[in-house]
């Protein structure tokens, strides 16, 4: 085998680690489990030794969380994927930074995207970066985002962006210095996690920053314009959401 994927499976529970082995022997056989832990503890023990290229890292165990492994290892030059039982728990953080989760029962489609993307983004970001977006997103403060491009990711101020738009399954991203970037999401993933930092879906092919929004003009739906002079309209269906949602913003600011 030529370059295999070396990876470590954290997990407490025995079942999901021999299962999730399973899968990687049928459905990714690039790729070679080195090791398996099932606490905080030999986990950071397993990376430190090993040093692998990936870890799917469990988010709940016994003595700790997966966060704890990340803040502690002294090898970090790996990627990670997470595992949840709960579609809930960090989902935000993680599409703040990037990092891929995959939730139990884990779906062999799933679990091939995930590593086709993990061969894709590898090395574009390090540890500690993708650790810091994760800290200020679950402390409800995100400053920052880590953007999947089709080459890779790239990591941009949240103030720097004026709005989304959706192209199918991609999305456009607008900033403040005339830049464009096209992103590997759909806008529905963008709106789930930026809809609580002042933005707003306004239609369905438009996410908008409110910061940035200098006019709205009205009519039966009506349209805002932006600081950058484009325009984008507002759907009678959202009207009524995003004009309360301007107006607090306004009081806010």
């Amino acid at each position: 085998m030529d370059n295999p994927i070396r990876t470590i499976i954290v997990d407490d529970e025995n079942k999901s680690v021999i299962t999730l082995h399973k899968l990687l022997d049928m459905y990714c056989p690039h790729v070679s489990v080195v090791a398996t832990a099932g606490s905080v503890k030999n986990a950071i023990e397993a990376i430190d030794v090993h040093k692998p290229d990936l870890v799917f890292l469990d988010v709940t165990m016994p003595d700790g969380d997966g966060f704890d492994v990340l803040e502690n290892v002294k090898f970090r030059s790996f990627e990670v994927i997470f595992i949840t039982a709960s579609d809930r728990f960090a989902t935000k953080a993680f599409e703040f930074s990037a990092i891929h989760y995959l939730l139990k029962p884990i779906n062999p489609d799933e679990l091939r995207n995930a590593i086709e993307r993990y061969e894709k983004i590898r090395g574009f970001t390090s540890l500690d970066q993708k650790m810091n977006i994760i800290r200020e997103s679950l402390s409800n403060n995100p400053k920052k985002i880590i953007l999947p491009l089709s080459e890779g990711l790239i990591i941009k101020d949240l103030d720097d962006i004026i709005r989304c738009e959706s192209k199918d399954n991609y999305t456009m991203f607008f900033f403040v210095n005339n830049e464009k970037i096209l992103v590997s999401k759909s806008l529905n993933k963008f709106e789930n996690i930026l809809c609580d930092i002042n933005f707003c879906r306004i239609h369905n092919q438009h996410l908008v920053n409110l910061k940035y929004i200098t006019k709205f003009v009205k009519g039966k739906s009506g349209y805002v314009i932006m600081s950058d002079g484009s325009s984008a309209l507002v759907s009678e269906s959202r009207k009524e959401g995003f004009l309360k949602k301007l107006r607090d913003f306004a009081r806010s600011v």
